[in-house]
């Protein structure tokens, strides 16, 4: 049995022991083994977090932008440096394997390499002379204290790629609250943020709690900005609530994605790109590709090359270097996805490839649950339209593209979707027709790279600014007109009009 950790909280660079009596386990994914425990912050230690990041902002918004820059490039070459430490822990507490997690911490790198760009993407306008004597500039400048609302799925790319990095390099300061479940990459990554960034006290602040204490992250008037992943149901909670108390708000939710997999494409690649995107990250991810909608002609043919792959690939321990398909997060989760599949063979889908049996030698306690495949999947199957959020592949048999894009666009969900095809026309005419709000062409998992915007659409997300990109900078920062009016000694002299500065001047 492991040593059971009993981790703190992090307000002004330092980490406390919270004050409650209600801890939250976290568990080896891979063993069922507890191996720390989080705690339940009280709102009162929600409120030391806010003060904190809220007392760092008046020096770190006043910081000059080459300087935050500087702390920005040196936190990315410590990511670097700490890449494999941080992936070996995403692995242990999450269930990923080990080259998921490389690239769960890879793509906190990118975002921040981004933001290391903050001089130009912040950069505003100005005109001379935009009235007789009058000149105008527009700067984007820092909101304040931001809050960031972590799942369980990502541990190192969410709160540290999509929330910290452009955050701070606008000039606000943080508070994360971790995901419970796999909260200690995100620790680990605060601790190399103090010890090594040698940031300044209090610009991230960090606390793990229960939905009831973290409301104060939507009614606090000190937070200006809310950045959540995680369900639909709680996204439009935090939208409505936090919106209501005057703030801004990403709300990224959950996903469905579905791919069109026409006859004219080139089926063993298609289905090679369908594996990964399926079954990687054991489908727990916003971006993985739970249905495929294949043309009739090739359905058979696809199902049974899909089997033939999914059978193929080695479960185990996560962080073994073999491994292609670790557990699930937790043994309530491999529940809920073993349930799911259950519900989908009592609706009527053909239960193709079953992953419910799966053990794992030496690792009998593990979370795991195997490839799934439900066929013949109808609509109205609740298991084709709702996030299960775990391997299993619902296939959905259309008669061409007409019938298979409706039958996509009929989801509630549009965080992404793909089209498997050799032709020209119909990828270009998917591109037009999709609802997905992010689209890959012969692509499984379209996820663009940091420098664009990670932009779902209809219940995947609630907001007006998305993740990333440009949106992200424009999220981060608000506006600021300045209009100037320079005397000379004729117009000192004139009376100033109702409109100063306006057109007929």
């Amino acid at each position: 049995m492991n040593d059971v950790k009993r981790m703190g909280y992090c307000v002004n660079g330092e980490w406390l022991q919270s004050k409650t009596d209600k801890y939250m386990e976290v568990t080896d994914s891979s063993t069922g083994e507890v191996i720390a425990e989080v705690p339940q912050c009280t709102r009162e230690e929600c409120e030391e977090a806010i003060a904190s990041a809220q007392e760092a902002f008046k020096s770190w918004s006043r910081l000059s932008i080459s300087k935050r820059v500087q702390y920005l490039f040196n936190w990315r070459n410590i990511l670097y440096a700490h890449k494999e430490e941080l992936a070996q822990l995403c692995a242990k507490e999450l269930g990923k394997t080990i080259g998921e997690a490389r690239g769960d911490v890879q793509k906190a790198i990118e975002p921040t390499e981004e933001a290391c760009g903050i001089p130009t993407l912040i950069e505003g306008d100005a005109a001379l002379q935009v009235t007789t004597n009058y000149d105008s500039s527009s700067y984007r400048v820092p909101l304040g204290v931001c809050a960031g609302i972590v799942p369980m799925n990502f541990p190192a790319m969410i709160p540290w790629g999509w929330m910290v990095p452009l955050a701070i390099a606008c000039g606000n300061t943080v508070v994360l609250k971790a995901n419970s479940q796999t909260p200690l990459t995100s620790m680990r990554m605060l601790e190399l943020f103090y010890e090594e960034g040698h940031f300044p006290k209090g610009v991230v602040n960090l606390v793990t709690t229960s939905r009831t204490e973290a409301e104060i992250f939507l009614t606090d008037e000190r937070i200006k900005a809310v950045t959540f992943v995680g369900t639909t149901g709680v996204g439009k909670h935090i939208y409505s609530v936090a919106a209501a108390h005057g703030k801004r708000v990403q709300a990224q939710c959950e996903a469905k994605n579905h791919a069109l997999l026409l006859e004219d494409a080139n089926l063993e690649a298609s289905t090679n790109a369908i594996i990964n995107s399926t079954y990687g990250c054991a489908g727990m991810r916003c971006m993985a590709l739970p249905v495929v909608v294949v043309q009739e002609s090739i359905a058979d043919k696809f199902v049974a090359l899909l089997k033939q792959k999914a059978e193929a690939m080695k479960i185990g321990c996560a962080y073994h270097e073999d491994t292609k398909l670790g557990p699930v997060v937790s043994a309530k989760h491999q529940n809920k996805v073993k349930d799911w599949i259950q519900k989908g063979i009592d609706e009527g889908a053909e239960l193709v490839l079953d992953g419910r049996g799966v053990k794992v030698p030496g690792f009998e306690n593990g979370f795991f649950v195997g490839p799934t495949i439900l066929d013949h999947v109808d609509p109205g199957m609740s298991v084709g339209d709702r996030e299960i959020f775990g391997p299993v592949t619902s296939i959905k048999r259309v008669k061409n593209y007409e019938e298979g894009i409706e039958v996509m666009n009929a989801n509630p969900f549009a965080n992404g979707s793909g089209i498997f095809t050799s032709s020209g026309y119909y990828a270009r005419k998917f591109v037009m027709d999709t609802d997905g709000g992010m689209v890959g062409v012969n692509v499984g998992i379209p996820v663009p790279t940091a420098y664009f915007p990670f932009s779902g659409n209809k219940e995947s997300f609630f907001g007006d600014l998305h993740v990333l990109g440009k949106d992200g900078v424009r999220f981060f920062t608000r506006a600021k007109t300045v209009t100037y009016h320079w005397f000379d000694d004729e117009s000192a002299k004139k009376a100033v009009r109702t409109w100063e500065g306006s057109t007929e001047q």
